[in-house]
Formats: structure tokens, C-alpha cells, sequence
């Protein structure tokens, strides 16, 4: 049977779940994690010869380790993540981590950007990993042209918003403050490719498709959940087995959303395992994927 035509996009109420990578010095990337951007370990669990370490603020998981020390280092080239990008509710809560990350040596700072609907600043972990630490600026004030949301990437001087928005308060709250997953930004070898199994097949809505060579795609008009570029993997193949990307998580509101994405898959003959809360599919170049039910326990998302 196939899906209705309201059947073929994400619920509005769709938002992004802890991202897993794979590591191979699991003490420096969780110390990492831990200093530079305020999260503390939630939960950890062996595996044969892996460690699963779940770090996040609050109750809220952001990211998964696998320490995977045998694997080969991120080639920057390989489909797989461009950054994944943590959300923050105020500019004193995103300057505190900002301020953090941009003293810790083992990573680096590498650029801040204004993008019309966010204030973004950039890093680039221990691993190679991308991280963008960001904060929206109000819907309302978002410009939306047809099905498209204006986006841009305008100077922001990294030193002038520290100084605005850096407090001692917020500093001192570390990871009591509010953080999240807002999107995941991801490196493929085709983005009309991409654009078939991230929006065609799981559902998001594209939003932006003027940069060249990106995709920008959300569901409920966010501005982005995922995006997709080529500018350093155009061509890549599949995946080959190394440090990196493990998994993207997107949480789904119903059990009928997950429903109705099955049947989306099977009509595409798209392969994937699910259990009743939560269905795996790989994207055309082998990135796992897994959509699920949300309040996932630590336990669940060690489980991925």
C-alpha cells in the first residue's frame, strides 16, 4: 500500500537525537567534550572490545563515543559528517561555550559566521570532527521566500559577541545549561543523490537549495535538521570503515510517524531494521541513520 501524500513528509514536530562517532582516544575526545563544550558523561557500557560513552547536559544526551582505536583516522574527503551542530537557548549560554572551546588547545577554532536565521561559531575537534556551536535568531524575524528561508553567511566577530554576551554566571553554570542536536550537516558525493533519500525517502522538506553544491532540508520549517554538500567529498563513494560519523539520530514524535516512514522506504525498496521504536537505514553512501520514538533512555541510545 502506498503512503498518502501527508504521509511523505516528517511530522513538524521532528528534532534531531545524539550523535554517535567513532573514536580512537576515548579519554582525550570525552575530556574534550567534557571541557570545551560543557557536557558530562551520562552513561558508559563495554561492548566486547568497544566503550559506549553517552555525554550530554542535564538528562539530555548530545553525543555517543565508540572508542574504535584499530579503525583508520576521518579522511576529509569521505562522504560523512561536515559538523554536528549544538543548539543553545540564549547568547550567554552559546558565549560561555564558545568562550570554553576557543581556550582549549587540543581542538581549534575555525570560523564564526552570521546566517541571517543563527549566530554560528565553528570548531573542529581532537579527530578531525566538525562542531558548530550556535544559537537561532527568532522565526518571526526569518525571511522565507516560496518554500525556501533566506540564509547567508555574513561576517560576525567572534571577539565583539564574547564581549556583549559573555558573563561570569553563565560560565559557572557549565552544563546545568540548556544544549541540544539543532542539525547535522553532512559531507556526500551527490547532492541530487542525497536529495532522493534524505527529503524523498525519510521525509525532511527542502529549504534552501541556492548554495552551490549544499542542501539545506527540515521538517516543521525549521531552518535546517540536516544538510548535505560536496565541497570537499563531490564524487565520494561508500563509506570506507574509519573514525567519524557512526550515526545520525532523529527523534520522531509517534509511533505512526515511524509507520508511515516505513512505508516510504519500502515503496523506495530502501533496506532497514526496526523494532517498534525505532527504524536503521543507511544513506547512499552507507551512513547509518536512525529514526525513533523520543524520551530514548541513555540505555537505548547506548544501544544504536
Amino acid at each position: 500500500m502506498n503512503a498518502t501524500v501527508n504521509d511523505q513528509i516528517l511530522s513538524a514536530d521532528t528534532s534531531m537525537g545524539a550523535v554517535t562517532l567513532r573514536v580512537g582516544d576515548l579519554a582525550t575526545m570525552s575530556d574534550y567534550y567534557a571541557q570545551a563544550f560543557a557536557m558530562e558523561p551520562l552513561e558508559e557500557v563495554a561492548r566486547g572490545n568497544e566503550v559506549h560513552r553517552v555525554l550530554g547536559r542535564g538528562t539530555t544526551p548530545l553525543v555517543r563515543m565508540i572508542a574504535t582505536p584499530d579503525l583508520p583516522g576521518v579522511d576529509p574527503r569521505q562522504a560523512g559528517l561536515f559538523h554536528t551542530a549544538f543548539l543553545f537557548d540564549s547568547q550567554e549560554s552559546l558565549s560561555a561555550t564558545v568562550y570554553r572551546a576557543a581556550r582549549d588547545s587540543r581542538g581549534h577554532f575555525s570560523g564564526s559566521a552570521d546566517h541571517l536565521v543563527s549566530e554560528a561559531f565553528y570548531f573542529t575537534d581532537p579527530e578531525g570532527n566538525g562542531v558548530e556551536l550556535y544559537m537561532d535568531r527568532p522565526r518571526d524575524t526569518w525571511v522565507r521566500q516560496g518554500n525556501s528561508i533566506a540564509m547567508d553567511t555574513l561576517f560576525l566577530d567572534p571577539n565583539a559577541y564574547l564581549q556583549s554576551h559573555l558573563t561570569e554566571d553563565a560560565l559557572n553554570a557549565g552544563p546545568s545549561l540548556a544544549g541540544k542536536v539543532g542539525h547535522v550537516h553532512l559531507q556526500v558525493g551527490d547532492v541530487a543523490t542525497a536529495k532522493q533519500f534524505y527529503v524523498d525517502a525519510l521525509g525532511f522538506e527542502t529549504t534552501q537549495a541556492d548554495y552551490p553544491g549544499a542542501l539545506f532540508a527540515s521538517a516543521g520549517g525549521y531552518h535546517h535538521h540536516v544538510a548535505m554538500n560536496v565541497w570537499n567529498s563531490r564524487g565520494a563513494g561508500p563509506r570506507a570503515a574509519s573514525l567519524g560519523l557512526g550515526d545520525v539520530s532523529i527523534t520522531l514524535p509517534t509511533r505512526e510517524d515511524l509507520d508511515a516512514l516505513e512505508v516510504r522506504l519500502r515503496d523506495r525498496r530502501l533496506d532497514f531494521d526496526a523494532d517498534g521504536r525505532s527504524v536503521k537505514v543507511k544513506d547512499p553512501w552507507g551512513t547509518q541513520v536512525t529514526l525513533a520514538l523520543p524520551d530514548a533512555t541513555t540505555e537505548e541510545v547506548l544501544a544504536r
